[in-house]
């Protein structure tokens, strides 16, 4: 499994599902890319919390999503790179995602962040994926 992966489709689903709330594991790399999304106004909150699951104390991204009227929506997840195939890129061919409505994450050499803060950092890197 790709967690990545399965965070972002968690997210999409309780955006269509109508969900005001989410939980998911937590993981340095998950809280980059949602703090990401909150930026790019398709979530309007994250945040870690603490929980115990059977005897022992787990952390997990409480994730309040948008719903109607309240911000952008999620309509479209593309993961360009996964554990069998990795796609990088360079400063210039980073392109805007759906003419701008979309965001695209990358994971460079200063961390993970959108593909339009890697431009104006001049930086390239992994290309994870396009949420539009």
């Amino acid at each position: 499994m790709y967690p990545i992966a399965d965070m972002l489709t968690m997210i999409r689903n309780a955006q269509s599902a109508s969900k005001e709330r989410l939980l998911v594991p937590f993981s340095g790399a998950k809280f980059e890319i949602v703090k990401i999304l909150k930026e790019a106004g398709f979530v309007s909150e994250v945040e870690r919390k603490k929980k115990k699951v059977k005897k022992t104390e787990q952390s997990f991204l409480e994730v309040k999503i948008n719903r109607e009227g309240q911000g952008r929506l999620i309509t479209g997840v593309k993961l360009v790179s996964k554990p069998s195939r990795r796609v990088y890129t360079k400063k210039s061919e980073i392109k805007p995602v759906m003419s701008g409505y979309g965001v695209s994450i990358i994971s460079t050499s200063h961390g993970i962040m959108s593909g339009e803060e890697a431009r104006k950092q001049n930086l390239g890197g992994e290309l994870i994926a396009e949420v539009w």
